[in-house]
């Protein structure tokens, strides 16, 4: 007859307790996150009152939208900032005039910007998985230039072929004339990285640290 066996009172007595906890906190956390990616959606919309400028007759216009979408990767990381660019877009095709001028529905996302538009979910993911490998120390000279890979190279690497493909316009033509965003955009970088900086000196930890692939691959290798 085997002995009979005991369970520990404490760990019985606990599992309840720090079941509830673990739940609660994922509930705060759930909801911490929805709060951020609504703040930042409405961020991008508040962006847009100012209005549009449009220069040299390009189809496109020069708006502070872009520099809500590099906040958001820099400050929130990639997935709640692709979340809030993607709520913010999913709100502009429903109709609501968020877009600079009073823009909205679904005849902006078959007109000659709906690239740039898609290149901001590509530009705020990059953004936001750079900005977990920049931390905790988040250097400005790397962190300006992957704000600027992010907001600015896959946004227009996405945005001006579209453009070329919907107005006819020649390739070359149309990245030439992509030129006229830069000094606007290279602007919008600046001021994200100095944000950002202040934020997360500020409040650490709202985005967790990440290392470099190249860099996790080499302690994998030192370990074996």
């Amino acid at each position: 007859m085997s002995a009979p066996q005991h369970t520990s009172p404490d760990a019985s007595a606990a599992t309840p307790r720090d079941a509830a906890s673990t739940s609660g906190t994922k509930r705060r956390s759930t909801a911490t996150d929805l709060a951020q990616v609504a703040v930042f959606a409405a961020l991008i919309a508040a962006l847009g009152l100012p209005g549009a400028l449009y220069l040299g007759g390009t189809a496109v216009p020069i708006t502070f939208q872009t520099l809500g979408v590099m906040l958001a990767g820099a400050i929130l990381g990639a997935r709640k900032g692709f979340l809030s660019v993607l709520l913010f877009l999913a709100l502009v095709a429903a109709g609501l005039p968020l877009l600079s001028g009073g823009r909205g529905g679904i005849s902006v996302f078959v007109g000659p910007s709906v690239g740039y538009l898609l290149g901001w979910l590509l530009g705020v993911a990059l953004i936001g998985w750079a900005t977990a490998r920049l931390l905790p120390t988040y250097r400005i000279l790397p962190a300006l230039l992957w704000t600027a890979l992010g907001g600015i190279v896959a946004v227009y690497l996405v945005g001006v072929p579209v453009f070329a493909a919907i107005t006819g316009t020649p390739l070359g033509v149309a990245f030439a004339g992509s030129a006229i965003f830069l000094p606007g955009d290279l602007a919008k970088v600046v001021v994200t990285v100095l944000v950002a900086k202040g934020v997360h000196r500020a409040w650490p930890g709202l985005i967790a640290p990440r290392p470099w692939p190249w860099k996790r691959d080499t302690a994998v290798t030192r370990a074996a």
